[in-house]
């Protein structure tokens, strides 16, 4: 029986999805019950496992050609995927019970349930896998099911090209992990963790490629996880339903690149030159995204590039070989950060689906759960005590403290910067007058969508303290922080907080606009351009060789040649006796003529 939850977990989300799919399609209701009790199947299965740490799985062998290659379907069952599992289907579970109220209206909400299933499944799969080709399995499943779900409104064209880009920039990550992979297999011979960690030694002195193998690994992260320079598809993700927002920037597709980088910190950790690739990236996509964010008007956006920063800690906090501190910010994360966006999907209904921050104004009035729990998630996401962020965002400027003071100076600033955006944002939505007739006749939104919020929020203000940290994860303890390291990152919140109600109070229109900040970057006009020289050059170079040397030079002279042939053959079969007498007589000369003169 103790082998049977851990697959119960894992099967019953890809059950609903097959069911609804294929029976209950055209039942809105039944699909949005069956998607439920699913997800709340594999959440309990998950609380069971996790309070049975001696709860095993049975392992299958899938492909078996020995000794070269062995793909075993097994589950992996340690403390970190257990803990993983309740989060993921716990806060899946919160979203979809949201969901019922968030897309009651909408038309494809079967559709919809059915690949919310299909996406819970894939990410425990990648939770549970104990292997390489187990994980890159239900890596891809995790990225064709996130395409569905940002293109659920795929006859709106904004929609459909955001999960047009999510699909194409994650795959170009995807690539680098698959080859980081396929060379792992070659050196090691195994796909199996389990097997793989105890055989690193057999790259000896080989530094340069454990690095190149690391780092090929890593680039399946930078893809998932959305990390500088492909950071570009997680903001744009946003025009998807608001409940998929939440479930992928919480605990779900964006974790996926953080949690295989700690489930395989044994390949990381093997080379210096890529703990320090790895804590880079991640610093400057922390405070590239929170510059950013300060000039953002869309309250999704604004919240997605809060995402891509605090992404960045994580991956700091992993190439400093802090796997504990990356996993409790992942957690603590997960909770305050389901909230912030459920808590905006909750004031873009009631406002008729209104994203611009600059025409809401005054909700705390009128959506008041709304505003106290959103007020809960935004406390702890700018890491004021003692609300979770402040504990998690804590031990990874520690860590900063103790291995590398640049990054640790680079991570202070963009803890100031989160605090102004994040005020920015609170004090323009929730404070002042309402600036729209939306915002005017809102109203708070019902039990359904306020009843997570409030949940979550509870997790967002108690889920950071030291026991959740210790015993909760069951990892090892950092070492004991600096003292100064939170009064520093008080003084960055105080400061941040303080600078944007100076800036914002009493505002109907934005006081500061700095172009480079609000284009993002440049970054997308890079890659229009990058694309139009790239992919577009090649294109018509494309066109051109098979126009002008394929058709008319290969193809079409062989053609030619052939057809001009025929036609002096055609010169000679006139079908006259005398004619052909006449040439058969200049022959029988030519050949007298060549044998005796030559």
């Amino acid at each position: 029986m103790t082998s049977f939850f851990p697959w119960l977990i894992l099967l019953a989300p890809l059950a609903s999805a097959t069911v609804i799919t294929v029976f209950t399609l055209r039942w809105k209701s039944v699909s949005c019950a069956i998607s439920i009790v699913a997800v709340l199947v594999s959440f309990s299965a998950s609380c069971w496992i996790f309070a049975h740490p001696n709860a095993s799985a049975a392992e299958f062998v899938w492909l078996d050609v020995s000794p070269v290659f062995r793909v075993p379907l097994g589950l992996t069952l340690d403390p970190l995927s257990r803990t993983m599992a309740v989060l993921v289907s716990g806060i899946g579970a919160l979203i979809h019970i949201y969901s019922l109220g968030y897309m009651r209206e909408d038309q494809g909400k079967s559709r919809y349930f059915a690949a919310l299933s299909l996406f819970m499944f894939a990410m425990l799969g990648i939770v549970f896998a104990s292997n390489f080709v187990m994980l890159f399995i239900f890596w891809e499943l995790v990225g064709f099911t996130s395409y569905v779900l940002i293109g659920h409104w795929f006859f709106r064209n904004a929609p459909a090209d955001a999960a047009n880009e999510a699909f194409i920039t994650t795959r170009i990550g995807d690539f680098g992990f698959m080859t980081g992979i396929l060379l792992l297999w070659m050196t090691t011979g195994s796909i199996v963790f389990a097997e793989i960690a105890p055989r690193m030694s057999m790259f000896g002195g080989h530094t340069t490629f454990v690095a190149i193998v690391a780092l090929l690994i890593f680039c399946g992260a930078v893809g998932k996880s959305a990390q500088f320079p492909l950071h570009v598809w997680l903001p744009d993700a946003m025009e998807g339903p608001t409940p998929v927002s939440a479930l992928i920037h919480a605990a779900t597709m964006v974790a996926a690149g953080v949690y295989m980088l700690v489930r395989v910190a044994f390949i990381i950790q093997a080379s210096h030159t890529a703990l320090l690739v790895v804590a880079w990236v991640g610093t400057i996509t922390a405070v590239m995204a929170a510059l950013i964010a300060t000039q953002q008007d869309d309250i999704k956006r604004i919240l997605a590039y809060s995402t891509l920063s605090q992404l960045g800690y994580m991956v700091m906090a992993v190439g400093l070989a802090s796997n504990e501190a990356a996993m409790f910010h992942l957690f603590t994360h997960a909770f305050f950060k389901a909230l912030l966006f459920l808590a905006a999907g909750s004031v873009i209904v009631m406002l008729h689906h209104e994203q611009d921050i600059w025409k809401m104004g005054g909700l705390r009035k009128k959506l008041p759960i709304t505003f106290v729990t959103f007020g809960a998630g935004a406390l702890a996401l700018i890491g004021c005590p003692p609300f979770s962020g402040f504990f998690s965002k804590e031990a990874i400027l520690a860590v900063d403290y103790e291995h590398n003071l640049p990054i640790f100076a680079l991570a202070l600033f963009a803890a100031f910067l989160t605090a102004f955006y994040v005020t920015r944002m609170l004090v323009i939505v929730f404070f002042g007058s309402p600036r729209s007739d939306s915002a005017r006749e809102s109203r708070e939104s019902p039990a359904v969508m306020t009843m997570p919020l409030i949940v979550l929020a509870i997790l967002a203000t108690l889920g950071g303290f030291a026991f959740f940290a210790r015993n909760f994860l069951e990892l090892p303890a950092e070492k004991e922080m600096v003292f100064f390291v939170p009064v520093l990152e008080i003084i960055a919140l105080i400061f941040g907080v303080g600078l944007a109600i100076a800036l914002y109070r009493g505002r109907a229109t934005e006081p500061v606009k700095i172009e480079l900040l609000r284009r993002k970057f440049y970054f997308d006009e890079f890659y229009a351009w990058l694309i139009r020289w790239t992919q577009e050059l090649l294109a018509r170079l494309a066109a051109f060789i098979d126009r002008w040397i394929i058709d008319a030079g290969a193809v079409g002279g062989s053609s030619r040649g052939t057809w001009g042939i025929g036609a002096v053959l055609r010169l000679v079969q006139v079908g006259n006796l005398q004619a052909y007498a006449f040439l058969f007589g200049v022959g029988v000369i030519a050949v007298i003529y060549f044998a005796v003169f030559r």
